[in-house]
């Protein structure tokens, strides 16, 4: 429960005391030299104390309060002061004493009521929170506005019927209100009391007429007590009198649909979605609602009508593109729903799901990384705190050799997921080591595969980049062949694979073995890249063929990641490094 808190700051405070100790001097008996010289260092502590809390120097304030307290045990003010600041620090039971010291020094100071209340609202006694309330209102009528703190009080300890008395109470103070119905209706349903909650939804309209939110909190309480049939009244009083309420025409259309009457309910969502004051979310809500229903011919042709209408008089708003896209998915037209989303995206780009079935089908074609690139920078800008953005912002920089910035937003993604996704982690790291090993940092490459690798030893990516890497570097070859011949008795018709393998077996210089399997990754590749070509021209050349190591160089030439040696072996009809 919240209860009103009153700090009495600077002069307001210090006038209240002085008021109060000075009529309280005029009441006693003349005081001796010493009990005055005493009276007003209490004073002086009391306005030191006063002063610091009103720095939010709650130790220092503390301490002159307690002084002060020391001269003047009963004064009520600095009881209050006490207990104001150990509230502060939740120091419950420690403020009991000083509030009540406070109350007994000046039962009719509503301040120090209130902090008692606080004290006990804090320990878990409502009651003795209300009586203070109820007391404090009851003697005067400028309290009333504490009715509202009263009335959770009572519904904290579980007495109902005083909780209801005081939302009445609440009513007639305030006026008939939202929140203050919620709440009594509420009360109404726990006590099973649906006529009262019903009536009080009612008055509610009838306070506010025209607000179809009213309506709908009512029509949902009859129709989740099976009075469908009275919802429905409810609404069509309500459109009488203010026809334009797509709000209330969508929801006849759920209640119709409920009662199988499919004809009156299709013209009803029609209408709704006809018209422009119906939010854009809702329309999408709905329409998303419509396409989970099994598929059939009718259901076809009311999407189609629905879709239509909201291109019509929402074209500018992201959320109907996104169901509009999700359709088209549903249809299995990706190119199509492809485009929607991109259209939901460019009118609203904080919307994660949409980018990330954007950027997921996008990589999929495997193609246009610059494209993609564009909506991984926006998944990114927009969602900082997601490592996956991150990780695909670094996959789509590096597949376009901007290196430098892929390693940037890879590094990120592992600062972004600390350890978190451990699956994501993989993922990073095996992307990480081709671009490490892109830039020249090859033992960070090899460091980041073996992260990989001792999560996952099966790999596939790491399994082969990696053998492929130690094999041109010459560098622990066995280890090489070991993790390219895991992958080509897995993926025996692999053309990627059986390359690598081949590559590692040459630099072995096991050259018949690195033939066999480079004249089977020929034979699977339907256009084998220069890399490859060039490859086997190696291999001929020292298997003794150089004729044929010849041609097949001359075939590389122009294609994909062939060496820089490549024009001077034809040239020179002989290999070179």
């Amino acid at each position: 429960m919240k209860i009103e808190r009153i700090i009495i700051a600077g002069l307001s405070m210090l006038l209240l005391f002085c008021q109060t100790v000075n009529a309280q001097v005029d009441k006693s008996p003349k005081i001796g030299k010493k009990e005055k010289t005493q009276n007003i260092k209490a004073d002086r502590l009391f306005i030191e104390g006063q002063k610091n809390l009103m720095l939010e120097d709650y130790e220092k304030a503390y301490f002159y309060f307690r002084k002060a307290l020391e001269i003047k045990p009963n004064e009520g003010a600095i009881n209050f002061k006490l207990a104001e600041i150990l509230l502060k620090a939740n120091r419950v039971d420690e403020a009991l004493p000083y509030g009540l010291k406070a109350v007994a020094a000046n039962p009719e100071n509503k301040y120090y009521n209130l902090a008692m209340a606080e004290v006990y609202s804090k320990k878990n006694e409502p009651q003795k929170a209300a009586d203070i309330l109820e007391n404090l209102m009851s003697n005067s009528e400028e309290n009333q506005n504490y009715i509202l703190d009263l009335a959770s009080l009572y519904m904290g300890s579980g007495d109902f019927d005083k909780a209801l008395e005081a939302f009445n109470r609440a009513e007639e103070y305030y006026g008939v209100a939202e929140q203050l119905t919620i709440q009594k209706q509420r009360i109404y349903l726990r006590k099973n009391d649906l006529s009262g909650a019903i009536r009080e939804g009612q008055n509610l309209i009838e306070a506010h007429p025209g607000n179809s939110q009213y309506v709908l909190s009512l029509v949902e309480i009859l129709f989740n007590n099976g009075r469908t049939d009275d919802a429905l009244l409810v609404i069509q009083q309500s459109l009488a009198n203010y026809p334009n309420q797509p709000d209330l025409q969508l929801a006849a259309y759920a209640l119709y649909k409920e009662k199988s009457d499919l004809e009156t309910a299709e013209a009803l969502i029609l209408k709704a979605f006809g018209n422009p004051d119906l939010e854009a979310q809702v329309k999408a809500q709905a329409f998303s609602d419509v396409l989970q229903e099994i598929k059939t011919e009718k259901r076809e042709k009311l999407l189609d009508q629905l879709e239509a209408l909201m291109l019509e008089n929402n074209p500018n708003d992201a959320e109907i593109y996104t169901v509009l896209g999700d359709r088209k998915m549903m249809a299995g037209n990706k190119v199509s729903a492809l485009e929607s989303y991109k259209k939901s995206i460019s009118i609203n780009s904080a919307n994660d799901q949409v980018l990330q079935g954007i950027i997921t089908m996008m990589f999929e074609t495997g193609k246009d990384f610059d494209k993609i690139e564009k909506y991984t920078s926006i998944a990114v800008e927009e969602f900082p705190a997601r490592a996956d953005f991150w990780f695909f912002d670094g996959t789509a920089k590096s597949a376009q050799k901007k290196s430098l910035e892929a390693e940037e937003s890879l590094v990120k993604a592992l600062e972004v997921n600390q350890s978190k996704n451990k699956q994501l982690e993989t993922l990073v790291y095996g992307q990480l080591g081709d671009t490490f090993h892109s830039i020249g940092k090859k033992q960070e490459a090899y460091d980041a595969y073996e992260k990989v690798l001792k999560t996952n030893p099966e790999d596939e990516h790491v399994l082969n980049n990696y053998a492929y890497f130690l094999s041109l570097a010459k560098k622990d070859l066995e280890k090489a062949k070991t993790m390219s011949g895991k992958l080509i008795l897995k993926f025996p018709e692999n053309a990627t694979y059986l390359d690598t393998h081949a590559w590692v077996l040459f630099q072995l210089k096991d050259y018949e073995g690195a033939k066999k399997y480079m004249e089977k990754a020929l034979l699977i590749e339907e256009t084998p890249s220069g890399v490859m070509l060039e490859h086997f021209g190696d291999i001929l050349y020292h298997l003794g063929n150089r004729n044929e190591a010849i041609a097949y160089w001359k075939k590389a030439q122009g294609g994909d990641e062939t060496s820089n040696q490549l024009n001077k072996k034809i040239q020179d009809k002989k290999y070179y490094e």
